[in-house]
């Protein structure tokens, strides 16, 4: 297949660029480098099936040519970028979503959405099933996010009422691995890099909110499955494995052997309290479910740091 993919340069991006191109794909990957960074496909500069475009898709522009699929990833994706960066993230997800849909496609395309969790808001139902519509709190500091891909969704579903386009949409849960940045204020990131430093490890509110960590080799694996099915609503892609915030800090401790301890800070306005997914339809209609275990994840993840640390 010939596939547009937008935010090709961000950390899911290039994992799944390269998951592509493996399968023997072509990609035209477009990036606005807002927070994506060339460094994730440096490797793929050489890659005949790879092209890069510098590209801010809530702009207009023009792709060349027809595509089998589309694929729109871009967005700030982690707490800093999207509270830096609240209208640029509205309108990714908004004008940068209506250009995405309006690319010239082949007669029988396809079009993939990465939506995610956030849709589900503070959930006051656990763990989170798609059929739940969510608690999100739609003028909060966080409501650039959650809201930008509520909407997202729903004109993605109205192009797959109106037009019949072959719509898939995946809601992303918390997602780790190399090529994230250690600053961007993602759980994850935070806590590696705190550790690795030796700097108190933050942990907000008690400790007591979870979240569930997926490896992005999983997530990755669970997106190509979605593409190449027959689901047009949306999926959870996540990893049910569910820990609280300090077991998170304290694994940490464990792993990386810091001498850094953990000290609590106030609890964000709409940090959500728990969140894990609900996988029975990605079991049911992908054949997928995670196989990276934390501890292989973590290990691979925090060897990627060391490697790039300055």
């Amino acid at each position: 297949m010939r596939i547009l993919l937008s935010g090709a340069a961000g950390f899911i991006g290039s994992h799944l660029s390269d998951r592509l191109i493996a399968d023997g794909h072509h990609v035209v990957g477009l990036d606005n480098l807002l927070s994506g960074n060339l460094r994730n496909i440096a490797h793929l500069e050489s890659e005949p099936r790879f092209a890069f475009r510098h590209q801010d898709v809530s702009q207009p522009f023009q792709a060349e040519g027809t595509f089998d699929a589309v694929l729109h990833l871009a967005s700030p994706a982690s707490p800093k970028d999207y509270l830096d960066y609240p209208v640029e993230t509205l309108l990714v997800g908004s004008v940068g979503t209506r250009n995405m849909l309006e690319c010239p496609v082949a007669g029988n395309s396809l079009f993939l959405l990465t939506s995610t969790s956030e849709c589900y808001g503070d959930p006051t139902e656990h763990p989170q099933r798609e059929t739940y519509w969510g608690n999100v709190n739609p003028v909060g500091p966080r409501s650039c996010y959650d809201e930008s891909k509520r909407f997202a969704e729903a004109i993605t579903m109205a192009y797959h009422r109106r037009f019949g386009l072959r719509t898939r949409i995946a809601r992303i849960f918390n997602t780790y691995g190399p090529r994230m940045k250690l600053n961007d204020g993602r759980v994850v990131p935070a806590f590696l890099d705190q550790a690795l430093h030796g700097v108190p490890i933050t942990v907000f509110g008690d400790g007591s909110q979870t979240r569930s960590f997926c490896y992005v080799s999983d997530l990755v694996d669970g997106l190509i499955r979605l593409l190449h099915s027959q689901e047009s609503y949306p999926v959870n892609i996540g990893n049910p494995q569910e820990m609280t915030m300090r077991e998170f800090a304290e694994y940490i401790q464990e792993l990386t052997g810091t001498p850094s301890p953990i000290e609590f800070h106030p609890l964000p306005e709409d940090d959500p309290k728990r969140r894990q997914p609900d996988i029975t339809r990605a079991k049911t209609l992908l054949g997928w479910e995670p196989k990276v275990a934390l501890r292989e994840g973590l290990t691979q993840t925090i060897a990627y740091f060391q490697s790039t640390a300055d």
